[in-house]
């Protein structure tokens, strides 16, 4: 049986309410992502079959599914626990699944937790706090101005506005109350590192695992936050011409630098097989660790895709020797 079940969200998966934040399925991918992972697949030999989402899952387990194997790049909804609905539903079906298991892809999720466990590996983390609400601003306690406010469990930029960069205590309390109200959630508010540009590591593999080309990311010039964070689905600013530089050099000295903490951060969350990390770096060339994400998109325009053609490769077969690794790994040849 060489099935290989594909667990994902699409962008209208979910009947989205009123009330709920514009960039709800910003985390989601286009069908050309859903048709990339099948040619992966089929490249390694195997049957891909279209499940869906973690719900859709659930209905297919109690209807018999029978597979070698998942690929799961879910991200679920409405719940900090989210991300952990498909891998615990394969896992109680006893279906190996490629990537992170639900206790990683629970606790990366909140980007708090993940701070204080990458800072305790030694890893450099701006100092942040989290916030139940604006009213929970001590103006006393605060790490150095300026800060960067963000939702503290979501992924993809979600939340992020020209705004989410606050420069004094009532430009803060504004920027968590709007998380706060709009999100259902803390607010994170953490040091805005600035000065040397932004990077993203993709981390592939086991035993050992393996750090890929650091690749760096456009800066919008006014504020110093990333381009994509303005830009992403839903974002109030996703359509509005901005002007970008990359704001800073990759040295390398730095990208290694980035690797070893890439590797570092993957290792001290037990991730498995794939992930990418992010990475700020300040005006004395200090990388300082933002969020790590063992849920990436695959997308054919994306950051996997990215280094594929910078390595001359074709994407689906370089894709396919990712998962042909993950399936090594779960003993799966």
């Amino acid at each position: 049986m060489r099935r290989i079940a594909l667990i994902y969200d699409v962008f209208d998966a979910y009947p989205w309410q009123e009330g709920d934040p514009p960039d709800a399925d910003a985390e989601y991918e286009p069908e050309e992502t859903v048709e990339t992972l099948e040619a992966a697949v089929r490249h390694l030999g195997r049957e891909p079959v279209r499940i869906g989402t973690a719900f859709d899952l659930r209905e297919r387990l109690q209807e018999g599914l029978q597979v070698e194997a998942a690929i799961n790049i879910a991200e679920g909804a409405r719940s900090r626990n989210r991300e952990a609905y498909a891998p615990i539903l394969l896992e109680m079906a006893g279906i190996p699944c490629l990537g992170s298991d639900a206790l990683t892809l629970s606790l990366t999720l909140d980007k708090a937790w993940t701070k204080d466990i990458v800072a305790a590996a030694g890893i450099p983390t701006p100092p942040h706090r989290v916030f139940a609400g604006p009213g929970a601003v001590d103006p006393a306690d605060l790490p150095d101005f300026p800060l960067f406010v963000k939702p503290r469990s979501e992924g993809t930029s979600k939340g992020i506005t020209p705004e989410s960069r606050v420069d004094d205590a009532d430009a803060l309390r504004r920027a968590v109350a709007r998380i706060t109200d709009t999100y259902d959630q803390d607010a994170l508010a953490e040091g805005f590192v600035e000065g040397g540009g932004e990077f993203t590591v993709a981390v592939v593999g086991h035993d050992p695992p393996e750090a890929l080309p650091a690749l760096q990311r456009a800066v919008e010039t006014s504020t110093g936050i990333g381009l994509h964070a303005l830009e992403h689905r839903g974002a109030p600013t996703a359509d509005e011409a901005w002007d970008y530089a990359l704001g800073g050099t990759l040295t390398d000295d730095l990208e290694a630098t980035l690797q070893r903490h890439a590797l570092r951060a993957f290792d001290t969350l037990d991730c498995r097989d794939f992930a990418r990390a992010d990475f700020r770096v300040d005006a004395d060339g200090q990388p300082w660790f933002l969020e790590i994400n063992p849920l990436p998109t695959f997308a054919p325009d994306d950051t996997f895709a990215i280094l594929a053609e910078l390595q001359g490769r074709d994407y689906i077969p370089y894709l396919a020797e990712v998962f042909e690794n993950g399936l090594q790994r779960l003993g799966l040849q």
